[in-house]
Formats: C-alpha cells, structure tokens, sequence
C-alpha cells in the first residue's frame, strides 16, 4: 500500500493555500480528504442554525473540487474523536494532517484523538493555518504574551513580510490526491437539520466573490466601516471563521495596496489574531474575566430586560434595529456589537456572559476567541478593556452612525415614517410628529425600558465596588 494520509478539513474549507493539505501531500503518496459533521457539536444545535447550512454549501463546493482531481471528500457524521481514528484504520493512512484549532474545547478533542492515533501507531500533525501569527509567535520582550491591543498590532505589523504572506502552493500536489469514487454527502435533513437560504454567497466562490468587491471600496474602508447603513465591511468574517478564504491572501492584498483603508482593515485582522492568542494563553477566560477583580460583579441580572434585549424590543431604536438584524440575518455590524453589547451591560445591567452566550448561538461567524474578546472589551472585563468609566450612549451612537435612521428603518419599520430627527430618540419626539408618523409609544413600539443616565450611574457604582481594597 501506498504511504496514505488523512487531510481532516475543519475550519478551513477550501481546496488552496491550505497548510495541512500542503503538507499532507508534499510529505505522502496518497492523501484522502475527510470531513466530520461531529455529533458532539451539532447535536446541541437547533434545526435552524445557520452555521451548519453554511458548512453543508462549502462542502459541496469543496467535494466537487475534489471530483475534478479524480478524488472525492469522505464525510462522516458521528463524534470526532471516534471517526478520525477508525477512518486513518479504513484508509490505512500512517498519519493524519490538520489544521490548528485553539479553542479550548478542540483541543481536548485533537488530544484525545492524538492518544487514539498513537495508540495505533500513527500520529496526528496540526499545522498554523487559521491566522498569521499565532499562540506565542508574537510576545512581549520579557516573553509573555500582549495584554494590550496597541503595541501587539504595533509588534504584528512588523513582523508581516512577503513569507509570512505567501501562499502554500497546493495546486502543484493536487495529482497525490487518492482517486475515490464519489462519495455521499449527507443531506441538511439528513443531518437533522433544516434547509436555510443564507443572505450571504457561500463556499470558495462566495468568499472569492465578496472579497472580489471588498477591493473596489478597501480604500474608504476607513470612512465607511463605521456606519451599519453604507457597504462599508468586507462581509468576510464568516468566510474567515469556516476557512473559505484565505487570511494570507486577504493581508496581502492589503499589505500590498497600502493607504489608510487597507492599514485599517489590517488592524481588524490583528484584533481577530490579538483575540486568539489570548485565548491560546488564557483558555479560562471562556467562563471567567480576564481580570479577577472583575469576574464576580453582582449584576442584578433581569430576565425580562434581558429578553427585551434579546427580542429588540429597548427602545432604543439603534440597538432594537442591531438585534433584530442578528436574528433576522446571523449577522451584526461590528459597531453594533459593539454598541449592543455595552447596552445590556451598562444599561441593562446584565453579565456579559449572557450576551456572549447568546451571541453564540445566532451569529453565522461565531468565533469562540473573537466573542469572547470583543464581548470582555465591551463589558470591560477584558484585556485592553474599554475602560468601565466609559459608557456608549445608545443615543449618541445611533446620531453619529445612523445619522439618517437608514439602518434603523429597515428593521425597526415602525418607526419608518418619523423624521431623521425623532428616530434615534422617539420618546423625546413632540406629540404631533409621533401623531403624523402613526406611532404610539408603548403600544407600536415600547418606551424605552430604562433611563440611560440613571443606569449609568449605577454600573459606575457597580464597577467601583468591585476595585475598592
């Protein structure tokens, strides 16, 4: 038998500049390339989530690739850590190539697999893949890792040079790819899970698609990506969650256009790197703060506040319109994450935790290290922390970045008829223009649930109780 090994595809779902598939054929005879629908994940999840209807698409275009080399994907539907063994035993392959996968979860999976392998006598390679620079790549000069977004981003661009953005050149392997008969796919229902028609193109072409007119406005970038009405962000986040597309590709296109557009999106993909190292170093902060001080803040925690966020129904019409966008799409502008999340914390009052958590179950780019870092800025638990004394007011956000109410009308339509004015703040709208708009507040749209100024009072007391000595 030919020296075989496995390429075991997870978050990166595609079929080029693809570190383990590179290394997998440059180092074996035969590779064959397998997917797990693992049951230890998808079994918790509703029908409904997207995400999955998203991995379904980037497999299908990924098996058809693979058809056009004579190959096929294997797809297995049962838990990782019993699949991967007894398909690297089916195959008889030596070993079977990955790529990294930080969160904590994983890797208690790829360990417990590696135990499985070895055992075996076969070995289990994982390779960086998911990010440009990783674990403790970057460090401080005394060694540690960064606890600080600046000079982490200062350290990661200096370190960005024409190798640590070149691309592994799968293609020139493609011809070790083992010749397989097609193999089934399972069906969404098969699966246990519903058909979904996804807002966003899926797949490598979808990625390749949304990058393609992300370059023609990369260069406002900067001017735009604030402002949840315009076509300001990439849309690329979910691709660069499941691995679509490329994060070399995507720096070096904008390390090689340059400006300040592209310094600026560079910066967003040093946050998301920034996220996962700390995640790398600090796996706790997934059920805790990452500053102590903070981890037991007694919130006070209402659920009908919390369900009142949850279902967009404040009355603040910036952030009802983010959270019904989240449930409507899977998808939330950045701003409004942010915006949304200091909202429930400050505001309402209530532990990040719950947010995040939420979070995580509707958003189709849900990345554990991303959350978890963007929510602890927010609540300002975290590292780099926005600093708990500064307080997003929902009102001043939505004047500055919604100026026209746009974004607001489209999924607060209620509110659709009253002027540019009135609709960041309904409640402070004379009675006659909320007359002439037919809105009736409390009955058409709700009051708002609490007074922003009162409530920032008290998550500044809050916060202060727990840094006395």
């Amino acid at each position: 038998m030919p020296d075989t090994a496995l390429v075991w595809f997870r978050r990166d779902l595609r079929l080029f500049d693809h570190a383990a598939l590179y290394h997998a054929l440059k180092r074996h005879a035969r590779v064959v390339a397998v997917f797990v629908f693992d049951r230890d994940l998808l079994d918790p999840l509703p029908a409904d989530d997207r995400r999955v209807a998203f991995i379904h698409a980037a497999l299908v275009e990924l098996a058809n690739a693979l058809a056009q080399h004579g190959s096929a994907l294997v797809v297995a539907h049962e838990r990782a850590q019993a699949a991967i063994p007894r398909l690297a035993r089916q195959y008889q392959a030596v070993a079977v190539h990955a790529n990294h996968d930080d969160d904590p979860a994983a890797r208690r999976r790829d360990e417990a697999v590696a135990r499985t392998l070895a055992d075996e006598g076969r070995r289990l390679f994982t390779h960086k893949d998911h990010v440009l620079f990783e674990r403790d790549e970057i460090v401080t000069r005394q060694g540690g890792m960064y606890s600080v977004f600046t000079p982490y981003r200062r350290a990661w661009l200096a370190r960005l040079d024409d190798f640590m953005l070149s691309s592994y050149p799968v293609a020139r392997y493609l011809d070790r790819l083992a010749p397989l008969p097609p193999q089934p796919l399972p069906t969404l229902p098969g699966l246990g899970f519903a058909e979904i028609t996804l807002a966003l193109p899926g797949g490598m072409s979808g990625g390749e698609q949304l990058f393609e007119a992300f370059k023609e406005r990369l260069d406002r970038y900067h001017l735009r990506r604030d402002f949840p009405a315009l076509k300001g962000p990439s849309y690329l986040s979910a691709h660069l969650r499941f691995g679509t597309v490329s994060i070399r590709e995507l720096a070096r296109h904008a390390h090689g256009v340059g400006g300040p557009g592209a310094q600026a999106w560079l910066g967003e993909l040093a946050w998301r790197d920034f996220y996962h190292q700390i995640l790398w170093h600090r796996p706790d902060v997934v059920e805790h703060a990452f500053r102590p001080e903070y981890d037991a803040l007694p919130f006070p925690n209402r659920e009908d506040w919390f369900d009142a966020w949850r279902e967009g129904r404040t009355g603040y019409p910036l952030v009802d319109a983010a959270m019904r966008q989240l449930r409507h799409s899977g998808y939330m502008h950045n701003r409004l994450r942010m915006v949304a999340a200091s909202f429930l914390v400050k505001d309402l009052l209530v532990d990040w935790r719950w947010g995040e958590r939420h979070f995580a179950a509707l958003l189709l780019d849900y990345d554990l290290a991303a959350n978890n870092g963007g929510w602890q800025w927010a609540a300002s638990t975290g590292c780099d922390a926005q600093p708990y004394f500064r307080i997003f007011n929902p009102v001043a956000q939505s004047r500055k970045f919604d100026p026209d109410g746009h974004f607001i009308r489209r999924y607060c339509p209620e509110l659709a008829a009253l002027p540019d004015a009135a609709i960041h703040a309904p409640w402070e709208a004379p009675p006659l223009t909320l007359a002439e708009a037919g809105v009736r507040l409390g009955h058409d749209y709700p009051l708002p649930i609490v007074e922003h100024a009162r409530q920032r009072e008290l998550a500044l007391a809050l916060f202060k109780s727990a840094r006395r000595p």
